[in-house]
C-alpha cells in the first residue's frame, strides 16, 4: 500500500489517468484508505482532506487522480429570477441540508425533505446522479457530470 500525506504539487497531464473512486464523506477525511480502479492501494494520513481531481500519484506510465463518486441528488435549473433562486437556497439551508450552486442548476441531497419542499413551493425539479460538492457558491463551479437518466417532478 502506498502512503499518501498529500496531492502532488504538479503532474504530467499528459499521461493517462487511473481513477482513485471516493465518496464525499470520506474525501471529507484525513485518514482513509482507497483502491484505484487498476487495484493499486492506497493509505492517506493528511494534513487537510483532498478534493476532486487531484492527483495522489505519478508513475512513468499513469496518474493516480481522486475522483469522486456520485451520490443521488435532486436538481433545480437555475432559469428562474434571482430572487426566486435565493429563496430556493434559503429554504434548502432552513432544513440544515447542505447545496451545491452551479452556474446552471442548484444540486441538494435527494433527501424526502427536500423533494417534498420542492413540491409545496411548486418548484420543478428532477432526482438523478451527480458528483455533489456543497459550499461551492462563490467558485462558479461547472458541472463536472450530467445527470444520467432522470425523473421529472
Amino acid at each position: 500500500m502506498q502512503l499518501i500525506t498529500g496531492p502532488l504539487a504538479s503532474s504530467d497531464p499528459n499521461l493517462p489517468e487511473i481513477a482513485v473512486p471516493v465518496d464525499r464523506q470520506t474525501l471529507a477525511k484525513r485518514l482513509w484508505r482507497g483502491t484505484a480502479e487498476d487495484g493499486r492501494e492506497f493509505g492517506c494520513e493528511l494534513a487537510s482532506p483532498l478534493r476532486h481531481g487531484e492527483v495522489l500519484q505519478q508513475t512513468a506510465s499513469a496518474r493516480y487522480v481522486v475522483r469522486q463518486t456520485e451520490e443521488p441528488v435532486v436538481e433545480v435549473d437555475l432559469n428562474l429570477a434571482p430572487s426566486a433562486a435565493a429563496g430556493i437556497g434559503w429554504a434548502i439551508g432552513n432544513l440544515h441540508l447542505e447545496l451545491a450552486a452551479e452556474p446552471q442548476r442548484l444540486l441538494a441531497p435527494d433527501e424526502p425533505a427536500v423533494r417534498q419542499l420542492l413540491e409545496r413551493l411548486k418548484v420543478p425539479f428532477r432526482t438523478g446522479r451527480a458528483v455533489f460538492r456543497p459550499g461551492r457558491f462563490s467558485r462558479g463551479a461547472q458541472p463536472s457530470h450530467e445527470l444520467g437518466p432522470s425523473h421529472r417532478h
